[in-house]
C-alpha cells in the first residue's frame, strides 16, 4: 500500500537522521512550549489556549486532505521533539500509531477523541453504503445496512459544545507541562471556551426557531455530532470518512426526490469538495447549493488571513440563516 510504504521510507530516514545526530534546524524558542497539531481545529485551540506562550504547528498542510496526508521525515522529527502532540486519534490518522510506536516522544501526546463522549458514524437512508476498502476495525465482508454502525465518528469538534471541552482539556494538558504559567493557559482556555459556547448558543437559538431542521449533503457528511447537538435530520451521500465521491445513480435519484417532497431549498457540500453531486442534485431539484465548513483543515488564504474555528462556524452560522 502506498502510505505504507512512504511511511516506511521516512521512519527510515528520520532512524538514519538520529543515528547521524542531525536535526532540522531549529530557532525556536526555549521560553516557549512547543506544540504540534495534526488537524486545524485542534491547531486552533492550542494557539488559543497557549497564546503568547506556546508555538504551535499546524501538521496538515492547507487545503490536504487528513485521509491522504502522508508525513514527511520533519513532520515525524516535529512529533517526536515537541512538548504536546495533539492528534485526532480516529480513522484519518491511523498513521499517527506508526509513528508513536516506532520514536520516543520528548513531550506528550493528547487524542481529541478522548476529550469528550463519542458517536457512533451510521449509515442512514439513502446513504452509500460504506465501502470494503476502509480501514475501520471490523469485517468488511459485508457491506452495512441501514442505521448499521461502521466505527466511531471523529468528527468530535464539529459540535461546538464538544470544542469548548476540548480546548479547556488543552489549556489543561499545558498547565501540566508549565506549572508555572498554570493559570495564563486555564485563562486562555476559558475566555476561547466561552467565545464557542457563546456562537453555541447562537446556533441554539436560530434552530430553536427553525420550521425544519432537515438538511441534504451531497458529499460526505462529517457533522455527526453537530447534527446531535441541535437534533438534525439529514440525508447524504456517504458518511464522513468515506473516500468514495462517485455515488451509484440510485443515491442520488433517494437525495434528489428527497429534496422535492420536503421542499428543501439548499443542497449542501463542505469544504473542498468540487460539489459536482450537490450540483447535480441541486440543478435536477430547482434548489440553491451551499457550502458548510466543517473546519477539519483551511486553505492557505484563510490561514493567512486569520481565520479560527470561531469564525468559520460564525460564517457556517450566517449561511444557515441565508440558505436553510
Amino acid at each position: 500500500m502506498k502510505n505504507v510504504s512512504l511511511l516506511c521510507a521516512a521512519m527510515a530516514m528520520l532512524l538514519a537522521l538520529s543515528a547521524c545526530g542531525q536535526r532540522p534546524a531549529e530557532d525556536r524558542d526555549p521560553d516557549k512550549l512547543t506544540v504540534v497539531a495534526t488537524v486545524f481545529p485542534a491547531y486552533d485551540f492550542a494557539r488559543a489556549a497557549g497564546g503568547d506562550l506556546a508555538e504551535v504547528q499546524l501538521l496538515l498542510p492547507p487545503g490536504t486532505e487528513s485521509h491522504s496526508y502522508e508525513p514527511t521525515p520533519a513532520d515525524i522529527l516535529a512529533v517526536q521533539d515537541c512538548d504536546l502532540f495533539l492528534y485526532l486519534g480516529g480513522e484519518s490518522d491511523t498513521w499517527v500509531e506508526t509513528i508513536l510506536e516506532s520514536v520516543d516522544l520528548r513531550g506528550e501526546s493528547l487524542r481529541m477523541v478522548d476529550c469528550v463522549p463519542l458517536l457512533e458514524e451510521e449509515t442512514v437512508e439513502g446513504m452509500e453504503s460504506y465501502e470494503d476498502g476502509h480501514d475501520h476495525e471490523h469485517d468488511h465482508s459485508e457491506a452495512p445496512g441501514l442505521g448499521e454502525v461502521v466505527g466511531y465518528d471523529e468528527h468530535v469538534w464539529t459540535s461546538p459544545q464538544n470544542a469548548a471541552a476540548i480546548t479547556r482539556a488543552i489549556g489543561d494538558t499545558l498547565a501540566a507541562l508549565d506549572p508555572a504559567n498554570a493559570g495564563t493557559y486555564a485563562a486562555n482556555a476559558e475566555d476561547y471556551a466561552a467565545r464557542i459556547e457563546k456562537l453555541d448558543q447562537e446556533f441554539a437559538d436560530f434552530f430553536a426557531g427553525a420550521g425544519d431542521r432537515t438538511i441534504v449533503f451531497g458529499d460526505r457528511f462529517p457533522l455527526r455530532y453537530f447534527a446531535e447537538e441541535f437534533d438534525i435530520d439529514y440525508y447524504a451521500a456517504f458518511p464522513g470518512c468515506s473516500t468514495q465521491t462517485e455515488p451509484s445513480a440510485a443515491t442520488i435519484a433517494f437525495l434528489t426526490d428527497k429534496v422535492r417532497q420536503e421542499h428543501i431549498p439548499t443542497v449542501w457540500y463542505i469544504e473542498f469538495s468540487n460539489h459536482l453531486v450537490a450540483d447535480s442534485i441541486a440543478e435536477s431539484a430547482g434548489v440553491r447549493t451551499a457550502m458548510f465548513h466543517t473546519c477539519h483543515n483551511v486553505s492557505a488564504a484563510d490561514l493567512e488571513a486569520g481565520a479560527t474555528y470561531v469564525s468559520l462556524m460564525e460564517q457556517n452560522l450566517e449561511t444557515l440563516r441565508e440558505y436553510l
